[in-house]
């Protein structure tokens, strides 16, 4: 059920002061929303130019302006406000006109949707006319119907947390849904039925589960029985939308509980149906680790790895995430209860290929996490550090510009509870990061390459351009991963030794 609406000008308003444990009580909850209202007046004044430069624009010209959604939610929350998000009562063209002249640019994308994109200063901002969104049955894209009042407007907006707006220029805080009382009870609700809600926008389940991730909320039991029964309706969403959801809520600061949402309710299995089926049956004859909870808890190990001022690192949280998608097709049932997974790497590079191919990623995105994948399980062959000095090239060759990558990934990938077998572990590939950084030093590791170029093969052996060239090139390069760097006189020498080989 919605809450009271709210329409209150943002004032600063101080909590009395308990004098008993009931008034204390009372306060303490009253204290907390004016907190609240503070931390968003402080974050709102620091871009008040751009509210009040836009509010009295719009208002000059007969329309209503409201700053809404996610820019207000975040202000609330303290945290910082860069893009800026409107809602008005103008239609898109009566929109460009008040930006033009005013925004340092203007891009109209969206239009057809309702929405004007724009930039001032340092503020990206979008205003979209008052709208509600509804997909029909057979459709991937949404009808898009203008509407003419905020509440209207709000009530179509996905949950309470992001049905709030502060209308402008009179800076009037307007929360028709109780979403305040949501943000802070750390509640995600939705203003109307949630049926009704996800109906409208089947996406929004998606969003569900990563703002349980993004803002550490709990989600209200009606929404997620409500995404349990519609969890197929997420079919009808374009791959392009499925996939930005899927990137937010893995790069979001704890990806956990948004992906254990999304698997218990089945919109995994719509989705991203390689990690529901990760929960392998496991009998009493024949145990092995729980693979589910396994991969869940190396993605967390590899957030812990990724560079503390760096962006999070998508490609190695998906490739934590997918490297054991291979298990369920090669899990093989050995005499003596044993329990084996020959070459799921190999698989699960190829399932995490298909399934990247299938949510439409970039191809580059797409190779490298297949390639993590692939990789993943190299390192145990190292087992005492027997592997030979040309081990530990093809090993940073077959990585390339993955390596860092790698080492992140494989360090993750050990979960197990026991200690000296985790010690044995660590000490293992601390070994061979040494390695690889003593080879780097002596023979640029990172850009392995034969000691003779593609001219100076066609010179030495009289070759025009093509095939045989190439050929002699990935010889010399497998000679250089075996035996590392030779002097020109040495190469020309296996080059020629090679070429008579070839020789009818």
């Amino acid at each position: 059920m919605s809450g009271p609406a709210t329409a209150v000008p943002l004032r600063l308003v101080p909590a009395d002061p308990p004098d008993s444990a009931e008034r204390g009580a009372t306060a303490a909850a009253s204290g907390a929303l004016s907190a609240a209202q503070q931390r968003l007046l402080a974050e709102l004044m620091r871009v008040e130019p751009v509210l009040a430069e836009l509010g009295a624009r719009f208002t000059a010209a007969g329309h209503e302006l409201a700053l809404v959604g996610g820019p207000v939610r975040d202000a609330l929350l303290g945290r910082p406000v860069q893009d800026l998000d409107f809602t008005t009562d103008a239609r898109p063209d009566q929109i460009v006109q008040v930006l033009k002249g005013w925004a340092d640019a203007h891009w109209d994308v969206g239009i057809a949707f309702g929405t004007v994109g724009a930039r001032k200063g340092e503020h990206r901002i979008e205003v979209t006319t008052y709208r509600s969104e509804v997909y029909r049955s057979d459709s991937r894209k949404p009808d898009v119907t203008y509407g003419d009042t905020l509440v209207h407007d709000l009530e179509r907006r996905d949950f309470t947390v992001n049905a709030m707006a502060v209308s402008l220029p009179a800076m009037t805080f307007v929360d028709p849904h109780g979403g305040l009382a949501d943000l802070s009870g750390r509640l995600l609700r939705t203003p109307g039925r949630p049926e009704d809600s996800f109906s409208d926008d089947p996406l929004r389940m998606m969003r569900a589960a990563r703002f349980a991730s993004q803002l550490g909320f709990a989600v209200d039991p009606p929404v997620v029985a409500a995404m349990t029964a519609m969890a197929d309706r997420i079919s009808i969403v374009s791959a392009e939308r499925v996939r930005d959801e899927l990137v937010k809520l893995v790069c979001s600061p704890d990806p956990r509980p948004g992906l254990a949402l999304m698997v218990s309710t089945g919109l995994a299995a719509q989705v991203l149906p390689e990690l529901p089926r990760l929960a392998l049956e496991i009998d009493e004859h024949h145990r092995h680790k729980d693979v589910y909870e396994h991969t869940l808890t190396v993605l967390e190990q590899a957030i812990s790895l990724e560079d503390a001022d760096a962006s999070p690192d998508f490609v190695l949280r998906f490739a934590a995430l997918m490297h054991d998608v291979g298990k369920p097709k090669t899990r093989r049932f050995e005499p003596g209860g044993g329990v084996s997974f020959h070459h799921h790497e190999v698989v699960g590079a190829k399932l995490t290929a298909a399934r990247m191919r299938a949510l439409r990623f970039p191809k580059d995105v797409t190779d490298q996490v297949a390639r993590l994948v692939e990789l993943h399980l190299r390192f145990h062959g190292y087992g005492t550090g027997a592997w030979t000095d040309s081990a530990v090239r093809r090993y940073v060759a077959d990585a390339g510009p993955l390596l860092d990558r790698l080492h992140k990934l494989t360090r993750s990938d050990s979960t197990t509870r026991n200690r000296r077998r985790a010690e044995t572990l660590r000490r293992a590939y601390d070994d061979l990061e040494e390695r690889i950084a003593r080879l780097r030093e002596q023979e640029e590791l990172d850009a392995i390459r034969p000691d003779l170029d593609g001219n100076a093969i066609m010179e030495i052996l009289g070759l025009p351009p093509g095939p045989l060239v190439g050929e002699a090139w990935r010889h010399l390069k497998e000679l250089r991963l075996d035996r590392g760097p030779m002097t020109h006189d040495e190469a020309v020498t296996e080059l020629r030794s090679w070429w008579a080989t070839q020789q009818p």
